[in-house]
């Protein structure tokens, strides 16, 4: 299937760390992920993430490196 058929919905799932990939709406959200609330196409969910997912680095690397300055 080419991105541009793919007409399923997915969910943008995020774990402890803020990490954040997107997941078919068919398949159960796998231990460690939750659903951070936005459902839709896969370039929407994309998009989403783009929006919220502005420091790459895991949680616990962002806390460190706040609590080293």
């Amino acid at each position: 299937m080419t991105e541009s058929a793919d007409n399923r919905e997915y969910h943008v799932v995020v774990n402890d760390e803020d990490q954040y990939p997107i997941w078919w709406v068919e398949q159960p959200i796998p231990a460690g992920w939750n659903h951070d609330g936005f459902t839709g196409s896969r370039e929407d969910c994309l998009a989403h993430i783009e929006e919220v997912w502005t420091d790459m680095r895991p949680r616990s690397v962002r806390l460190h490196a706040q609590s080293a300055v």
